[in-house]
C-alpha cells in the first residue's frame, strides 16, 4: 500500500522543493548549500539501502571455501580417529588399540577442541556479511549526524532578540540583518531540514532487524527533534515579540 511505509521518492521530492524554497528566499545563504547536500545524501540513501539488500557474493564464496575446508578436516579427523583406536584382524573383527577408556578420552579431547574451533569459525563466517553491512550503514548514519550539527550551527546565531534592535554590537558580533519575517522563515527551514534528516535515517531501517542500526537511526531522529525543539522556541519568541509590537506599536 502506498501509505504503509516511508517512501524515499517522497522524501527526496520534499527535500528538492525545500531546496527551491530556500534558494528563492535566501539565494546567497549557505543554508541552501546545506539543503542541496541533504538532497544528495537522501538520493544516496535509497541506493545504499538497495545495495544492502543484495548479497555480498565475495563473502558467500569464502563461506563455501570454508565449508569445504571444514568438510575435508572433519573427514581426515574421522579417518585418523578410526586408524588410531581401531584395527581389523584377518577374521574381520575390530581390535581396539586403546587399552582403556583413559587413552580413548585423551584422543577425543583434542578432537573436540578442533570441532569447537571449527564451529566458532563457521559462526563468525556466517555473521561476517551481517557485520559488514552493519558497519557500512552505521557509517552513513554518522553522516546524517554531522548534517544535523551543521544545521544547528546555522541557527545558532539567529537570536530573536536582535529584531528589537536593542543589542549592543561588538567588533566580532555576527551579522544580524534579517527582518522579523525572514528570520522566522529561516528558522522554519532549519526545522524542516532537521525533520527530513530524521526521515532519511528512517529509510535505513526499512526491512532491518539489526538492533544497532535501529538504535543509531532512532538516535538521529531524537537528536534532530531536540535541536528542532530549540529552533521552535526561537520561532515562538519571535511570535511573542510580534504580538507585543502589535499591542504597543510605540
Amino acid at each position: 500500500m502506498p501509505y504503509s511505509e516511508i517512501r524515499s521518492d517522497a522524501v527526496i521530492a520534499t527535500l528538492k522543493t525545500l531546496e527551491l524554497r530556500v534558494g528563492e528566499r535566501f539565494p546567497s545563504s549557505s543554508l541552501r548549500q546545506v539543503c542541496a547536500e541533504v538532497v544528495s545524501v537522501a538520493g544516496k540513501a535509497d541506493e545504499r539501502w538497495q545495495e544492502f539488500q543484495r548479497p555480498v557474493y565475495i563473502l558467500r564464496a569464502l563461506w563455501g571455501v570454508a565449508f569445504l575446508a571444514v568438510l575435508v578436516v572433519t573427514t581426515m579427523l574421522g579417518i585418523w580417529l578410526t586408524h588410531e583406536f581401531t584395527d581389523t584382524t584377518p577374521d574381520g573383527q575390530a581390535l581396539y588399540q586403546a587399552r582403556n577408556g583413559l587413552a580413548l578420552f585423551e584422543g577425543l579431547e583434542p578432537a573436540m577442541n578442533v570441532f569447537v574451533l571449527i564451529g566458532a569459525g563457521l559462526f563468525f563466517m556466517l555473521r561476517s556479511e551481517e557485520t559488514y553491512k552493519r558497519r557500512r550503514v552505521l557509517k552513513h548514519i554518522h553522516e546524517l549526524r554531522s548534517l544535523v550539527h551543521i544545521i544547528d550551527m546555522h541557527q545558532l546565531t539567529k537570536d530573536p532578540s536582535a529584531i528589537l534592535g536593542q543589542i549592543r554590537r561588538t567588533a566580532h558580533s555576527p551579522a544580524r540583518e534579517m527582518s522579523r519575517y525572514d528570520l522566522t522563515r529561516y528558522l522554519d527551514y532549519c526545522a524542516e531540514l532537521l525533520a527530513l534528516i530524521g526521515k532519511i535515517a528512517a529509510l535505513y531501517m526499512r526491512d532491518v532487524e539489526d538492533i544497532e542500526v535501529i538504535t543509531a537511526a532512532n538516535e538521529i531522529e531524537e537528536l534532530s527533534t531536540n535541536i528542532s525543539r530549540k529552533v521552535w522556541q526561537k520561532i515562538t519568541i519571535i511570535g511573542q515579540i510580534e504580538i507585543e509590537c502589535e499591542n504597543h506599536p510605540e
